[in-house]
């Protein structure tokens, strides 16, 4: 492995990574840094926890010394955690420059957002659809004129789906230069590569991990087959035996939806564990406090969805557990990714019911590798049942009693007054769609109903008639 010299960066830059204890480039340094150093598009595809943000954070910060203008580097990415951990990169290594950077993204004051936007920062940082608002309301500040476009996780940017970004990126995209450096980074990026190739057009170069394995070798990664009324059980029972042997131990529990995450935090604190959590229907300030909490030690167990999953860099994690399979293997090797980074040794469990046996096999086919079965005492497991149980039904009860499934409501009309969409239409338009769909139901049904009924009085007919009453009734 070269170092950071044989790279082709500065002197300055050099002694900004030793002083963050980073001596030698990764991989994805090695081989991406010198190609965008030579003005080339880049796609860069490799492990998660491999490097990748400093990939195109180091020679945006050669470039941005060598002709400090205005607007010169425009960072997009999916998450406001991503975000702000990508704007702080940037703001270390780039110290010496007296680097100006300022961060885009939903629940912040967009007139906050829109003045510092005028004063023209050197880098910025934004989610899609919040940038793409400002693009929409305002004229105080141009990104016609930056030198680099980067999409950080860009094929969540791209994909389509619950969170579809088409549109808001059709905005940003015609709002900066045709003549520009178009970089593209991710862990799964391979799923994407046609509809990048369409966006990056300076001979563009394309570097892709040579390992067809997209998890690191340092991760230990297990599953636990459980039932699905035992996972809760089985979930405390692993939390106990961690903090029992290691005390100092941070832990990353990753759940489908923002319900069930906060159950699931109410219920562990029950148990006595340091447990916070990280949701979506939170407020903005509030996750970003919960997630400084967690990364100081201040709390040792963060329960999350997937808005933790992507690129967030938390050194102290030794231990991620799914208590839900993921539905696609890219969002398992996303979530494993946020322990054994950077060369250190982690542990990912996945608590797999009698309905995911087919979600593990996908998710082995794409990683590579075969899941070792965790050894969990179930003896142990079972004593807890019981308690673990009535527990989570009290949560559930209680968290019931703070109007929390008509909070998330109220967010959803929230989030479609943001996307330009009348949220009373959208609802009429659902009716309308659920009406035409039980007519059709009903219409099915009766003649399943009319069909059923012949086939009655066909057979009735036969019995009356006798066995040649068949052939007279065709004949007829």
């Amino acid at each position: 492995m070269s170092d950071f010299s044989s790279l082709g960066l500065s002197d300055w830059l050099i002694d900004q990574c030793k002083q963050m204890g980073i001596s030698k480039p990764t991989a994805v340094q090695e081989n991406c840094v010198p190609p965008i150093l030579q003005g080339r598009d880049c796609m860069g595809c490799a492990k998660t926890g491999s490097g990748k943000t400093a990939a195109f954070v180091l020679p945006v910060l050669q470039k941005l010394s060598e002709d400090p203008f205005g607007i010169f580097c425009l960072v997009l990415t999916p998450t406001r955690e991503l975000a702000y951990q990508i704007a702080e990169q940037f703001r270390v290594l780039g110290k010496p420059l007296g680097l100006r950077d300022c961060i885009i993204v939903g629940g912040m004051d967009m007139v906050t957002q829109a003045l510092e936007l005028a004063k023209q920062p050197h880098v910025v940082v934004a989610t899609p659809g919040r940038l793409a608002d400002h693009i929409r309301s305002s004229n105080t500040f141009s990104i016609k004129k930056i030198h680099f476009l980067i999409l950080d996780e860009a094929d969540r940017l791209l994909e389509q789906g619950c969170t579809d970004f088409t549109k808001d990126l059709e905005v940003i995209l015609s709002a900066v230069p045709a003549k520009r450096q178009t970089l593209l980074f991710s862990a799964t990026l391979t799923d994407t590569l046609q509809e990048l190739k369409s966006i990056a057009m300076n001979k563009p170069f394309f570097w892709e991990s040579k390992s067809e394995v997209r998890t690191v070798e340092e991760l230990d990664q297990r599953y636990i087959l459980t039932p699905e009324k035992v996972k809760d059980a089985y979930l405390v029972h692993l939390i106990q035996k961690f903090q029992d042997e290691h005390e100092d131990w941070s832990i990353i529990i990753f759940t489908n939806t923002c319900k069930n995450c906060q159950i699931l935090t109410m219920m562990l604190r029950e148990f006595n564990f340091p447990t916070i959590s990280l949701h979506s229907m939170m407020k903005q300030k509030q996750r970003f406090a919960n997630l400084a909490k967690f990364k100081s030690s201040v709390f040792k167990i963060l329960i999350a969805t997937d808005v933790a999953a992507r690129g967030l860099d938390i050194p102290t994690v030794q231990v991620v557990i799914n208590h839900n399979t993921p539905g696609l293997p890219k969002i398992y090797i996303h979530r494993v990714g946020r322990t054994a980074r950077a060369g250190r040794h982690g542990v990912s469990i996945t608590l797999v019911t009698q309905y995911d046996i087919h979600l593990v096999h996908s998710i082995e086919e794409q990683i590579q590798t075969k899941l070792k079965e965790y050894p969990a005492e179930e003896s142990e497991v079972l004593k807890i049942l019981t308690q673990v149980n009535v527990t989570r039904r009290e949560c559930e009860i209680k968290l019931e009693s703070t109007d929390f499934d008509e909070k998330k409501e109220i967010n959803k009309r929230k989030q479609m007054i943001l996307e330009g969409k009348d949220p009373d239409l959208e609802q009429k338009r659902k009716e309308e769609l659920e009406k035409i769909r039980n007519q059709k139901k009903k219409f099915k049904n009766k003649i399943h109903e009319a069909i059923q009924r012949n086939k009655v009085a066909f057979l009735v007919l036969l019995n009356s008639r006798g066995p040649r009453a068949l052939h007279i009734d065709v004949k007829l």
